[in-house]
């Protein structure tokens, strides 16, 4: 391997682990729900608003973040989000309520997101539009290794020690990449001040990109349709260890082995856009998400199915995810030659919002019955197709993704 290649494979690795942070502290505490249930005597339903908290954190993260990094360069507000996400940690490990808890972790979401943001926006400092394409889906690789590892850690860690560790462990992670990022990344984007941070300018360009049909069609399209796998998150707990009553490892399998769907569909996505459009394979994929939603939904009514029923339907539905998120992504950004970080951090944080809100009405249900939360999924699933359909009607021409486009995707 030539030194290029091996500074490359390097840089790859470090955006990779960045871009896995925010993943890795959502999926490494679900398995611990339980436990922390019992501390802080709640039920699982309540602690999973602190899912809900995190991403409404991650939302905001994405709009604040993106001036900052042009303005200040890549590596001050890497940095100092990195640092609020260790001392957020620390606030989580040692709350004594869950209204704390849930506080925390919008911060420690607030925090995380420029890990992120940055790597993002890093892809595009060091890496050719052509190698770009090729990088984020590489990136995606390395994502997939949170849903496979972290629910795995982190139930062992809940069974065997005390979540707290869990936090501690992330912590660790995010000094972690403090270190590596300090004395291992390149040289960055020069920062540019004169980017405005007035307020009144950031709004204005937001509400342009937001008056562009075919971005607004595709991102609230793309943003229902990716509610799905916020749902799934936050209420998977409650189904298979509050209804099914697995233990905290097996649900970390469980959850592992569902992750397949996403990520498998995520790749295989790379594939089919080599041969179909954009548009067309969002269009097959909303479908299947919506027949799926109405099956599952139909056979909870009826009390159809046990827990390999459940687990079909899920890994069904999460693989539609795969591929309904990432062509929308690509076909909202497609129109944009100028605003593209503007339209990226606004796609961002309409998504996390969607997800956010659909994910705290499932923390608003008891942990009795699965009914709720996939009547939630396929009702997300429909709005998405509606959205779909009545922006096709009176949208026009579409104009397509270039050839071989893949935005990274994770929760």
């Amino acid at each position: 391997m030539s030194e290029a290649k091996r500074n490359n494979f390097l840089l790859i690795l470090i955006l990779g682990f960045l871009t896995a942070l925010s993943p890795f502290a959502i999926d490494m505490y679900l398995p611990a729900f339980p436990g922390i249930a019992k501390d802080f005597g709640t039920d699982v339903a309540r602690v999973s608003l602190s899912l809900s908290s995190y991403f409404i954190g991650l939302a905001v993260g994405q709009v604040l973040y993106g001036p900052f990094l042009d303005r200040y360069g890549r590596r001050k507000p890497l940095y100092f989000g990195l640092t609020i996400f260790v001392l957020a940690s620390f606030g989580c490990m040692t709350a004594h309520n869950v209204e704390t808890l849930i506080a925390f972790r919008f911060i420690q979401a607030l925090g995380g997101c420029a890990a992120s943001v940055s790597a993002v926006a890093m892809v595009r400092d060091f890496f050719s539009i052509k190698e770009s394409s090729k990088v984020f889906s590489l990136l995606v690789l390395i994502l997939g290794a949170s849903p496979l590892l972290a629910p795995t850690v982190g139930g062992y860690l809940a069974s065997h020690v005390s979540w707290h560790w869990i936090f501690i462990i992330l912590s660790a992670i995010a000094l972690s990449l403090i270190a590596i990022s300090f004395f291992l990344l390149p040289p960055d984007h020069s920062a540019d001040h004169t980017v405005s941070l007035k307020i009144k300018p950031i709004v204005k360009n937001f509400i342009r990109v937001l008056k562009d049909r075919q971005f607004s069609t595709y991102t609230f399209t793309g943003a229902f349709a990716f509610a799905g796998l916020f749902v799934y998150v936050a209420g998977s707990p409650i189904i298979f260890m509050d209804i099914f009553h697995v233990s905290a490892q097996v649900y970390g399998w469980i959850f592992a082995g569902l992750s397949i769907g996403f990520i498998g569909s995520s790749q295989l996505n790379i594939l089919l856009i080599r041969f179909f459009k954009n548009e067309h394979i969002l269009q097959f994929a909303l479908v299947g998400q919506v027949l799926t939603g109405v099956v599952f939904l139909t056979a909870t009514l009826n009390g159809w199915f046990g827990i390999v029923g459940t687990i079909a339907c899920f890994f069904f539905y999460l693989a539609c995810v795969g591929l309904t998120n990432p062509n929308a992504s690509a076909l909202a950004l497609a129109p944009f030659t100028k605003n593209v970080g503007s339209a990226s951090a606004l796609m961002g944080a309409i998504q996390m919002a969607i997800g956010a809100l659909a994910s705290f009405v499932v923390g608003l249900f008891t942990a009795d019955s699965a009914l709720p939360i996939v009547m939630i999924l396929s009702v997300g699933s429909m709005i998405a197709t509606i959205i779909f359909l009545l922006g096709k009607s009176n949208m026009g021409k579409v104009i397509e993704a270039e050839e071989g486009s893949a935005i990274p995707t994770g929760h």
